[in-house]
């Protein structure tokens, strides 16, 4: 199977769920809603932090996301929100179910 989707895996290092919470809702378009493109987001707890795992219909779209939205937001500070930069691992999806 071939997928042009694109998976980014951000791993923020002592990270919380109120950070979370904060980060996302100043990135996301409202609450349970995501941003254009992604078509799959999960997050949660991780050995020493917290994970976001994000699945976007395309590497465009989430470099769209990432430039337009994200950085620009994170860069600037979310206030509660997290305090560093993500650990990301950006993955070319070669099998998506849905």
């Amino acid at each position: 199977m071939n997928s042009s989707a694109y998976a980014i895996v951000h791993f923020f290092p002592g990270g919380t769920k109120e950070q979370y919470e904060a980060s996302v809702a100043a990135v996301h378009p409202g609450p349970g809603q995501r941003p254009p493109g992604q078509i799959f987001h999960a997050a949660g707890p991780s050995d020493g932090g917290w994970r976001v795992i994000a699945v976007h219909e395309s590497k465009e779209s989430w470099e769209a996301f990432r430039d337009g939205t994200l950085l620009p937001k994170l860069q600037a500070g979310v206030e509660g929100g997290f305090t560093t930069m993500p650990e990301a691992t950006e993955v070319e999806v070669y099998n998506l179910m849905q």
